[in-house]
């Protein structure tokens, strides 16, 4: 179970932004401008610093001290917990107006079927 979070963790789209950042922006000079729009100066700074753990070419699996100092090096880029997570996720999609106009019924069996999900347990061969 560990081992399918973290790969669940990593991400595959999440993983090739970092991956394009890394390569391409990452790389990027340092650039003040104007926006055309509001006139509000921007600066993106250049960042190339000296401390390898913050490289901005990064990219090769490091080490995860956050998740388990006894890992060998590995690739991740957050880790999840999944405790509580479907009435996490149901709670987000109604705060954010997803189930807008919904009747006090479906929400009592979304709860209901968000709690047996954050319950419920995989069994193992």
């Amino acid at each position: 179970m560990e081992v399918l979070r973290i790969l669940m963790s990593i991400g595959p789209t999440e993983t090739m932004h970092f991956q394009t950042w890394s390569d391409v922006a990452g790389n990027a000079p340092a650039l003040t401008a104007v926006d055309p729009v509001t006139g509000v100066r921007v600066r993106f700074p250049d960042l190339e610093v000296e401390n390898e753990k913050f490289d901005k070419a990064l990219i090769m699996p490091e080490p995860c001290p956050f998740l388990d100092r006894s890992l060998p090096i590995v690739s991740i880029i957050r880790p999840t917990n999944t405790e509580g997570a479907a009435t996490g996720a149901l709670a987000f999609l109604t705060a954010m107006g997803l189930f807008i106009g919904q009747s006090a019924g479906f929400f009592v069996y979304m709860k209901q079927l968000a709690q047996d999900a954050d319950a419920a347990e995989r069994e193992c061969d």
